[in-house]
């Protein structure tokens, strides 16, 4: 694939620098988005060596700072492991970064505090990603 016309002239450390300035990226996201702009594999590796060794690339820190967003937004392991793994991530990054994480339990506990038991907050924490077992006797027993 020939270079794209506005990166002619400019470095492949150029496009990854700047491509890092808008957010932090994983290595394979960022290698993906160096191909796209027509960079060769050496200069992609290379680069990427690079930013590793001074420490602007580094996906155990990428995976972990994304597993807390995610999980302070609310979201379930299931729903953060998805995330982390289309981004590229070995899965063993994934499962340290979740390892790192409060509980599920605890999570679920704040939000169902936060927004009562019932099958809507069952459904709710089902399509964040919260395994069966994390949000168990959620749904208010009618008595």
């Amino acid at each position: 694939m020939p270079p794209r016309e506005d990166t002619v002239g400019t470095t492949p450390l150029d496009l990854a620098v700047r491509a890092l300035g808008f957010r932090d990226r994983s290595t394979a996201e960022l290698d993906a988005r160096l191909a796209r702009r027509g960079v060769g594999e050496t200069e992609r590796k290379q680069t990427l060596e690079t930013l590793q060794r001074v420490g602007y690339v580094d996906d155990e820190r990428f995976a972990r700072t994304r597993a807390e967003q995610l999980a302070a937004r609310g979201s379930g392991d299931a729903l953060i492991r998805h995330d982390l793994q289309t981004r590229g991530l070995a899965a063993e990054v994934v499962e340290a970064a979740l390892a790192e994480l409060e509980p599920e339990r605890e999570r679920v506990a704040r939000i169902v505090a936060r927004r009562g038991r019932s099958l809507k907050t069952a459904r709710f924490l089902a399509s964040r990603g919260f395994g069966e077992d994390a949000h168990e006797g959620v749904v208010a027993r009618e008595e």
